[in-house]
């Protein structure tokens, strides 16, 4: 081989070699480099990680702390409950056993008491048997007798006790409530009346409102369903009609007619027409005066149309919705005086006889449809149930019913109120007389203050005392039952026994 060549071969395996070992050298640097940053980068994801999870740990372990101090604080509170309740129970226990304690002192008086009166007795029917030679049972017998008689003495002196008691506290606190409230409602006492007359303004005049062959009279009957009488009194028309509201409208219809000089069949009709809607304006501007007066707000159209009615109606003379409205301010006072539901007591008074504008088209008593009438349109059940039973034949169950049938006594029998005819009067004395002569052992009875009172004078040989207070309540509880009257009568039985004997 030549030697060129060779040297060529050895220089270039050397320079192989030595490219080949620069080559692997550079290429354990590039990856002894890249492992550092492996590593460094593994070191800072370690350390990362490694303080998550110490943050983690911190957090679990406060979560722990604050768990575990819930906890005792609970056990605790549980603890303090078990405590109060344990002493509470001791306290009962040590209550109970001084209340058994006291029932044992008391049974044990009582079994002596017992024992005292059964020696006393024994000893009195000795004494009965020894001095009037009587038997063991004639003797039981008297005592009986004897012990009822005490027993009756004492019971009539506790109930003219109890009695007396009772009508000075009730008539003291019942006079001054009363009073106050009269006093700040003193209100008109003349009495309304319907009119029901017009005064014509010449003969002319009936003649053309009766019209050719009665046309325009029959058309003003037909059109307000009132009756008109033209001929029996001199320059007068009169209205007849139960209802005071036709009654009403048909006046108005003869005004307008009679001032506008027109009457005819076809003018009647639109004259009766704007005759109804200014009534039926005036009816609900009245029941909401009436309950703007009073202060009640909230009140159902239906029943402020009804309350408005009432402004044409009167009982006794006296005129409906005045009535309501005095009453509305008296039960007011009162209700704020005992503490009752003012707003309650003023709202039923208001429409306790709101069942009087329909009385002639339901069946029953005002002050059933008064209630009846009251829940349909939505009042409150307490203010339904307290005008319904403003009346004694449903039992009042709440303060404002009682208010509410005091104040409407107050009302009807204030001076002034109601209007009763001279015949009707005597004749209701009457009645009251003979209502208290129709019990057995009454001797004589009278009716005196204007009927406010009646007396009544009982035999003593045939009335006792005890009888007497039972004749008072009987003859009472007849006279609600069977006599109609404003306010309260009172019953007065006099018993009185006389014995009179000469000197000689």
């Amino acid at each position: 081989m030549d030697p060129i060549t060779i040297v060529a071969a050895v220089v270039a395996l050397g320079a192989g070699y030595g490219y080949s070992n620069y080559n692997t050298k550079k290429k354990l640097g590039s990856a002894e480099e890249e492992a550092k940053k492996e590593l460094e980068k593994a070191k800072k994801d370690a350390s990362k990680l490694v303080n998550e999870a110490k943050e983690e740990a911190i957090k679990l372990a406060d979560e722990t702390r604050k768990e575990d101090q819930k906890r005792r604080n609970e056990i605790k509170e549980v603890e303090k409950r078990l405590l109060d309740r344990e002493t509470a129970l001791d306290k009962k226990l040590d209550e109970l056993d001084k209340r058994a304690e006291k029932l044992r002192t008391a049974e044990s008086e009582v079994e002596d008491l017992k024992n005292e009166i059964r020696d006393i007795r024994l000893k009195q029917q000795d004494k009965l048997e020894k001095i009037a030679k009587l038997t063991k049972t004639e003797a039981a017998d008297k005592l009986m007798s004897m012990t009822e008689r005490d027993i009756k003495e004492d019971l009539k002196g506790l109930v003219n006790k109890l009695q007396t008691e009772a009508k000075d506290n009730a008539e003291e606190l019942a006079s001054t409530y009363i009073v106050q409230a009269m006093e700040r409602m003193a209100s008109e006492v003349t009495a309304e009346r319907t009119i029901t007359a017009l005064k014509l303004t010449d003969e002319e005049m009936k003649g053309r409102i009766i019209g050719k062959e009665g046309r325009n009279i029959q058309s003003i009957q037909k059109a307000t369903g009132v009756d008109i009488m033209v001929d029996d009194t001199p320059g007068m028309v009169v209205l007849s009609s139960f209802d005071p509201i036709r009654r009403e409208i048909a006046k108005r219809t003869m005004e307008m007619l009679m001032k506008d000089g027109r009457i005819h069949p076809g003018r009647i009709e639109e004259v009766v027409e704007k005759a109804q809607k200014e009534v039926h304006k005036d009816v609900m501007r009245a029941g909401e005066d009436a309950a703007r007066e009073v202060g009640i707000v909230g009140i159902p159209k239906e029943v402020l149309q009804l309350l408005g009615e009432l402004k044409y109606r009167t009982s006794y003379g006296q005129n409906v919705l005045k009535h309501s409205t005095e009453m509305a301010h008296m039960a007011g006072i009162l209700a704020e005086q005992l503490g009752a539901n003012v707003k309650t007591a003023k709202y039923a008074a208001l429409i306790h006889d709101m069942g009087k504008a329909l009385t002639h088209k339901m069946e029953g008593k005002h002050h059933h449809i008064s209630g009846e009438m009251a829940r349909k349109y939505g009042v409150p059940e307490e203010v339904a149930q307290a005008a319904e039973q403003h009346h004694d034949d449903v039992e009042a169950t709440t303060t404002e019913a009682v208010i509410i049938r005091v104040v409407d006594a107050i009302s009807a029998a204030r001076p002034g109120a109601r209007n009763i005819s001279a015949e009707n009067f005597a004749e209701r004395m009457k009645d009251l007389e003979n209502t208290a002569l129709s019990f057995e052992g009454v001797e004589k009875a009278y009716a005196i203050s204007a009927g406010r009172e009646v007396r009544i004078f009982v035999k003593p040989t045939s009335v006792d005392d005890l009888g007497a207070i039972k004749l008072a309540r009987d003859v009472a509880t007849k006279i609600e039952s069977t006599m109609q009257y404003p306010g309260t009568i009172k019953v007065n039985v006099i018993r009185e026994t006389r014995a009179i004997e000469f000197a000689k």
